[in-house]
């Protein structure tokens, strides 16, 4: 049975222990937007032991490129990208303490592994539903890589951002319980 959840970043390991495949979480507070030209500066900045533009520590990453925003909001259509482009990129961004991760679609074992070992989460958001997740983004800075437009780093202020887990830290995958459910036993 899933439970529902409403968390304010930065996440702790405590809470991503207590969230299951299938749990739907309303986030509130600060996240970044990072793809996959932006994950790449990022690593590349830990493994040469430099600082990053933001403090991984229980942070949450939205591997989104949002269109630019109409007059008076803060960001335009933000849905999810697709994520295995992060999956070479995600396990070192958990091991530097990254909590969670929005995006759609499944990920590879190593990203899976690595929610385990280091309490990570991976949360889908509803693709198709951009401009709707873009509402609850109250506010938008860009903090780092501005040369890369709409994959630049970006702060994000959000208030009740509905993600669902599909990745747990007990290396539970949601994508593969749903198929379960229907495929036929022979």
């Amino acid at each position: 049975m899933s439970k529902t959840y409403n968390l304010t970043t930065p996440i702790t390991e405590e809470q991503t222990r207590q969230l299951k495949a299938g749990d739907v979480v309303y986030l509130s507070g600060t996240i970044f937007s990072a793809r996959d030209a932006a994950h790449k500066r990022l690593v590349d900045l830990i493994e040469a032991g430099e600082e990053l533009p933001f403090d991984l520590e229980g942070s949450v990453i939205y591997f989104v490129g949002p269109t630019p925003p109409k007059p008076g909001d803060p960001i335009g259509s933000a849905g999810p990208t697709t994520s295995y482009r992060m999956d070479s990129y995600s396990p070192t961004m958990l091991k530097h303490g990254s909590k969670g991760m929005i995006g759609k679609g499944k990920r590879n074992q190593d990203v899976k592994d690595a929610c385990k070992e280091y309490g990570g989460i991976y949360f889908g958001a509803t693709g198709g539903a951009g401009a709707l997740l873009g509402k609850q983004i109250k506010a938008a800075e860009v903090i780092a890589y501005p040369e890369l437009g709409p994959e630049a780093v970006r702060k994000l202020e959000v208030e009740n951002f509905p993600v669902t887990v599909i990745n747990d830290t007990y290396g539970a995958d949601l994508y593969q319980m749903g198929r379960e459910q229907y495929e036929v036993k022979a």
